[in-house]
């Protein structure tokens, strides 16, 4: 439990580490260097590795070692595209399955990340997961185990890098808060082919953003 315990607290440093640019895409992940800053035996560190490239957060190349991923437009573009379909399904069946309490916490990440963008001057979204994401308590809601797999589990990790890279972009931040409110509107109304329109316009956008990016931007 103890050694399960260290490669979970490992995993997540790394994790954290990756998805907000602390360690660079395309970098290079030395086991001595970081078995030395972390304090810990190269067996934990490994399987914390090999955790995150099953995210596909991590690669492993021949003759080189563990790799940061790079951050390749065209991948993310199609992964947007399997985003925009699929988060649209999760609040229709959100807007039939969500309990007036999950309504309430929903609302309350709002309120949250509003403070935040208040406090950063419309500069930053705030950047959290799990249950402080508010894509991730939509799709949660769905009550749809193949739809919380898959956005959950396979792809949520690589759209934080991203999000993170594109918080930062000019008039970006507002609008998306604005989006979100008018979807939690819709979910709050039970309408969920309006609550499904408006996701799919909203993950619209951020393709738009993502699609007007350089390659040298995302690198």
């Amino acid at each position: 439990m103890e050694a399960k315990t260290q490669v979970d607290r490992i995993y997540q440093q790394l994790l954290e580490a990756i998805v907000r640019g602390d360690i660079a895409p395309n970098e290079r992940l030395r086991e001595s260097e970081l078995s030395t800053e972390l304090g810990i035996s190269r067996g934990p560190l490994r399987e914390a590795l090999h955790r995150l490239e099953s995210r596909r957060l991590v690669r492993k190349i021949p003759h080189v070692g563990a790799q940061v991923v790079g951050v390749d437009r065209q991948e993310l573009i199609e992964l947007y595209q399997i985003r925009e379909n699929l988060e649209s399904l999760a609040c229709e069946l959100a807007a039939q399955n969500m309990t007036d309490e999950a309504l309430h916490e929903l609302g309350a990440v709002l309120a949250r990340h509003e403070r935040f963008l208040d406090d950063q001057n419309d500069q930053f979204y705030i950047q959290q997961e799990g249950d402080l994401d508010f894509h991730f308590n939509i799709i949660q809601a769905s009550g749809n185990r193949w739809l919380i797999s898959l956005l959950c589990d396979e792809l949520y990790q690589r759209v934080r890098m991203f999000r993170f890279q594109s918080a930062h972009r000019r008039g970006r931040p507002r609008q998306a808060l604005e989006e979100h409110q008018r979807i939690y509107e819709a979910l709050q109304q039970r309408d969920g082919e309006l609550a499904s329109l408006l996701m799919r316009r909203h993950i619209r956008s951020a393709r738009r953003v993502l699609e007007q990016t350089t390659e040298e931007t995302l690198l």
